[in-house]
């Protein structure tokens, strides 16, 4: 009964690991596409990992570390991702209504937003 219930969580997993690879594909520009693969990996690795703790109960605080270790790390990168492709101007998708970030940095400078228009560069 542990093995099917460590199974059904390693396969709950590798569902939520498969949807952030389909994700990649299937998303229409960068920022999303980090978002869809940072949070579908997160709770996939978890749930793999919360699989292979039913699997091997010797393990557990080395799985739980590792649990750790994503938690802290993957939302990190995936903000230090997005922030790098915005500071190089990485362009956005047509669809985008707001740029947030645009208007917290004018609001820091006083300055009025300057509009970035989605999905193209600007030199």
């Amino acid at each position: 009964m542990i093995e099917l219930i460590g199974s059904l969580f390693i396969l709950a997993g590798a569902v939520f690991l498969f949807s952030a690879g389909l994700g990649l594909l299937r998303m229409p520009d960068a920022y999303t596409r980090i978002q869809a693969g940072t949070k579908a990996t997160t709770l996939g690795n978890m749930l793999v990992l919360t699989g292979l703790a039913f699997y091997h109960p010797g393990w557990i605080f080395k799985l739980i570390l590792v649990i750790y270790f994503v938690l802290m790390t993957n939302p990190v990168s995936s903000h230090a991702l997005s922030r790098a492709a915005y500071r190089i101007r990485t362009p956005m998708t047509g669809t985008t209504m707001v740029d947030a970030l645009a208007e917290d940095e004018a609001g820091d400078e006083g300055a009025p937003p300057k509009p970035r228009k989605p999905g193209r560069k600007r030199s």
